[in-house]
């Protein structure tokens, strides 16, 4: 017989995996949270919030980003990544992720707010089978490549303490990290992160944190050639000694603003 129950405790959460670009480092970045309140106090995770009844998700991952750091954007910086359901990925109440990625241009400065005791931004980097997260002497992994979905949430428990992230944020990233890398050839939107315009050597190094490559590997006319139907000339660095660089920005077609 089909159980055709529901559940009225049911919880909707907005998650958002906020990306951004130290220029003096030449890093990816990605913004965590060390959580004040519920059950995942203490704990280090991806910015967090309940849906609202009266907003829709994408204001509500918006919210969340003025909330925890007190930055206001427009939507057009913001996209859905995917919906995480699983039944046991949550210990009491069912709860429901809704999962969404921005990219903030530059790294703005950040300022903890409701439901943040702290609030970082970790360097990003790679292993051979998962991506690091590094903030000073702390280190979070993406869920590892060869871990399933279905074993991950089955031993969910071992993940429950501090040395991991949050709750299945590593499995969030974990997706975030394979649809930016999946779609570094036809949609970087990753790409906003470096602002309205960027040179080459920028693109490149962004693209070698996903590639798992030292950016000095992917060579510089190569990668022009076969990525020149993504960008657009759009004028040349200032201010710096020697050769001004050319600069470039993401096709109208492929840039959401």
């Amino acid at each position: 017989m089909t159980d055709t129950t529901t559940d009225d405790r049911l919880k909707i959460s907005v998650v958002n995996i906020i990306w951004s670009f130290d220029t003096n480092k030449s890093k990816v970045l990605i913004l965590l949270v060390k959580n004040s309140l519920g059950p995942n106090i203490d704990k280090w995770g991806l910015p967090t919030t309940m849906l609202r009844t009266n907003e829709d998700a994408e204001e509500a991952s918006l919210r969340l980003i003025n909330e925890k750091i007190g930055i206001q954007l427009p939507n057009f910086y913001t996209e859905q990544l995917a919906t995480f359901s699983n039944v046991k990925r949550t210990d009491q109440n069912r709860e429901i992720a809704l999962s969404y990625m921005t990219y903030l241009p530059y790294m703005p400065d950040l300022t903890a707010g409701y439901g943040a005791k702290e609030v970082a931004w970790f360097n990003v980097n790679y292993d051979q089978d998962c991506f690091l997260l590094e903030h000073h002497n702390l280190t979070f992994k993406t869920l590892s490549e060869k871990i399933s979905v279905k074993d991950f949430y089955e031993h969910l428990a071992k993940y429950n303490d501090n040395k991991h992230l949050s709750a299945d944020h590593a499995l969030i990233l974990r997706n975030a990290f394979q649809r930016i890398t999946n779609r570094l050839n036809y949609l970087p939107t990753i790409l906003l992160i470096l602002g309205d315009d960027f040179t080459l050597k920028e693109a490149r190094e962004v693209y070698s944190t996903f590639w798992k490559q030292p950016y000095q590997t992917i060579d510089n006319s190569n990668f022009r050639k076969t990525h020149s139907h993504l960008f657009i000339e759009a004028g040349t660095e200032h201010g710096k000694s020697g050769r001004p660089a050319k600069l470039y920005k993401l096709r109208e077609t492929l840039d959401p603003k």
